[in-house]
């Protein structure tokens, strides 16, 4: 919240090497964050995929039709 960043080094016996550690991972942080993420491409999904999910939607709406009331046994 405040701006402040803590990186705890305790990896190494000796303290500059915990230092270097701490400064390498302070470093990759900050280039972590300014790097811009590729956009994403927008793709169309496959025919197949498109094909099995109306079959599954008509599927289920049959399923949910015999659900109702049996007519025609009175």
């Amino acid at each position: 919240k405040e701006g402040i960043v803590v990186i705890k080094a305790q990896r190494y016996r000796s303290q500059t090497k915990n230092l270097d550690d701490a400064m390498r991972r302070l470093k990759a942080l900050i280039l972590g964050i300014c790097a811009i993420p590729k956009p994403r491409k927008l793709t169309k999904p496959t025919r197949g995929s498109q094909r099995r999910r109306m079959d599954k939607k008509t599927k289920h709406g049959k399923l949910k039709t015999m659900r109702g009331r049996v007519r025609g046994t009175e």
